[in-house]
């Protein structure tokens, strides 16, 4: 049996003053609050969630 794939994703800018469908984004990540941090299974989904918000994200 193979392992799944993941990524690890922290936030590190505030959602404060973006565009509402940048927050929802960060919060299907599954990301809270600044530098809270979240492992994903890496799927082309997550990746394009990522790419989306990677002004505010970090993939660690």
């Amino acid at each position: 049996m193979s392992e799944k794939k993941t990524v690890t994703v922290k936030l590190v800018r505030s959602v404060i003053g973006t565009k509402a469908d940048h927050r929802a984004t960060v919060k299907g990540l599954g990301l809270r609050r600044l530098n809270s941090t979240a492992v994903l299974e890496d799927t082309p989904a997550v990746r394009g969630m990522i790419n989306k918000v990677r002004y505010m994200v970090e993939v660690l």
